[in-house]
């Protein structure tokens, strides 16, 4: 029967071409048939349904207790006497014969019904396997092969053959793929959609950055170098905050690599984005002074309730602390959290004073002590509550005091 072989033929090719377990298709295929079976017979308590998968055939059989003559009451399930020993002469009222069901037996409709209900459900099973193995991969970096470029969208697939999208609006500004081309990416968010997952991938986002560092800085990779944070102007710059708590490893120097060679590889994969690494400290003065780097910073005023932060600073390092287009400073704002301006040094007062002009009563190690703090002048030291400054610089309380008497008989004079 041409239904039957079509039948065989679709479920041999969901086996030999779908990224299904045998397990799993045996269960689906399981279920389409009882549900034929149960429409035509009524119950599949009695009948046995043996699957090959590998070859790609199915087989019925269907237990019956045999019954006197007359006293047939469920012909699903009984056969009468009479019958039963035209099969095999032996049979007696209450032993049981099974006989096989073949597909033949089955009507034309029944058949494209099943055959369609076969293919439904492996669609769905398919289309729930990939949801599911990648809302596990959210996070995680994928390499794949450009298979479209369109407008909006370029679409690639894994090595499983697995479709996924990457939106322009996910795209480095400088990203360039034709069709053929490998592309990598990061898995970004995955949305249950029509008959396949939409998987979007994203090259822009801070994680994809994050999981380059961990596959190419082994420090990270191990935890022994921590990330705290990261803003990115795709195809710009980039600002990252890192961290150790092992006093052996410079952090920012592992990060960077000999002559910059374990960051070359992720600058080239970004699209030449500028990448700026920053050692964290909860020294929000010192924070921002970092993060405004390669700009020096003359003095810097935190108002921590409200996260602003004023950083003072000579005429030629304005330029370097704004960046092009406002990148540094903007992403310094948010790498700390922080809204910073940006003024002049000769604005903040003329009747401010230099902390390096106390050297003559304040020894230098002390100085080089407050200026790590952001205190350059000697009013930033006076905004700064005596305890505050004990616990920032951990100097000893009689030293403070000392370096507070001095700075004030000086404005006093």
């Amino acid at each position: 029967m041409s239904e039957n072989l079509n039948l065989i033929g679709t479920f041999a090719e969901f086996k030999e071409f779908k990224n299904i377990e045998r397990e799993s298709l045996m269960r689906i295929l399981e279920d389409v048939f009882k549900q034929m079976l149960q429409r035509k017979y009524g119950t599949v308590s009695n009948i046995d349904i043996i699957v090959n998968v590998d070859k790609g055939d199915v087989e019925f059989q269907r237990w019956l207790v045999i019954v006197e003559d007359g006293k047939l009451q469920n012909p699903n399930t009984e056969i009468e006497l009479s019958k039963a020993v035209k099969i095999e002469p032996d049979f007696e009222v209450g032993e049981e014969l099974f006989e096989t069901i073949h597909l033949e037996d089955f009507g034309r409709r029944d058949i494209l019904s099943m055959r369609q209900s076969l293919a439904t459900k492996i669609m769905e099973y398919e289309k729930d396997l990939v949801y599911q193995k990648y809302d596990k991969r959210i996070g995680e970096i994928v390499n794949g092969t450009v298979t479209q470029v369109w407008k909006k969208e370029i679409l690639f697939t894994d090595e499983e053959e697995i479709e996924l999208i990457l939106p322009n609006t996910e795209q480095i500004p400088q990203d360039f793929y034709k069709k053929g081309d490998s592309i990598r990416a990061v898995v970004l968010k995955v949305e249950p959609k029509g008959s396949t997952p939409l998987i979007i991938a994203s090259r822009t986002s801070p994680l994809f950055l994050e999981r380059l560092m961990e596959e190419d800085i082994p420090e990270i990779y191990d935890g022994l170098i921590s990330i705290r944070n990261i803003v990115r102007l795709p195809g710009e710059r980039a600002k990252i905050a890192v961290e150790t708590y092992d006093e052996r490893i410079d952090p920012v120097g592992a990060c960077v690599g000999m002559k910059g060679a374990r960051i070359h590889g992720i600058v080239r994969e970004l699209r030449s984005e500028s990448i700026d690494i920053v050692n964290y400290t909860t020294n929000i003065p010192l924070y921002i002074t970092r993060c405004l780097s390669p700009a020096k910073i003359t003095s810097i005023e935190v108002d921590n309730d409200n996260k602003t932060a004023i950083a003072y600073m000579k005429s030629d390092q304005i330029s370097l602390a704004i960046g092009k287009g406002g990148n540094n400073i903007k992403l310094a704002s948010k790498l700390t959290g922080y809204d910073i301006d940006i003024t002049r040094e000769n604005a903040v007062s003329e009747e401010d004073i230099e902390l390096q002009e106390f050297s003559d009563e304040i020894d230098q190690w002390i100085i080089d002590i407050l200026k790590g703090i952001g205190c350059d002048t000697g009013k930033s030291v006076l905004d700064i509550d005596r305890n505050e400054l004990v616990r920032r610089t951990d100097l000893e309380e009689e030293t403070i005091d000392e370096v507070i008497r001095i700075i004030r008989e000086e404005f006093e004079k």
